[in-house]
């Protein structure tokens, strides 16, 4: 029996590496999407603390320079909370992206792989097509070698081994 052998599988091998890197691509993508929420939640118990001391500072006689610092950093940290909200979200979008290119390529090789298992089948259908023509040719050689041995009236019953029966 031959040998299958499909002749797009180096396609297919750079599917598979396509698909590895797209994997951790996604991946890395995750990653700085998290880290970029962890940082905005940094932010926000950062402003939750300033509050908390502001609130303090007002329930204690402070100086107005300490409360108007205290304003001047709560308003500091919703610009940085605002900025880090726009990285959250270039970082979810880059994930997303990352998704995208990610099913392209599984559904590109998945494509592959039905192609090679069609491949396969083919193969295997020409296989034993080719296999049932050499046994019918074994057969017509055989039953015209035995008619012969009849006709050359050898003495061989129908069995084609000498012997009455």
């Amino acid at each position: 029996m031959a040998r299958f052998r499909y002749r797009m599988q180096s396609i297919l091998n750079i599917k598979y590496q396509l698909e590895t890197q797209a994997k951790l691509e996604v991946g890395r993508a995750q990653m700085r999407l998290q880290e970029e929420e962890e940082k905005q939640q940094t932010l926000f118990d950062r402003k939750e603390a300033y509050f908390e001391e502001g609130r303090r500072m007002r329930e204690k006689s402070v100086s107005v320079t300490d409360l108007r610092d205290n304003r001047n950093a709560l308003l500091v940290m919703d610009e940085l909370i605002t900025v880090q909200q726009f990285e959250v979200m270039r970082a979810a979008e880059a994930l997303e992206l990352a998704r995208a290119k990610l099913t392209e390529i599984m559904q590109e090789r998945k494509m592959h792989e039905k192609l090679k298992e069609k491949a396969l089948l083919q193969f295997l259908e020409d296989e034993k097509k080719a296999e049932a023509k050499i046994v019918d040719e074994l057969t017509s050689y055989t039953y015209g070698q035995r008619g012969k041995e009849n006709e050359d009236g050898s003495g061989s019953n129908e069995y084609g081994d000498g012997t009455a029966h």
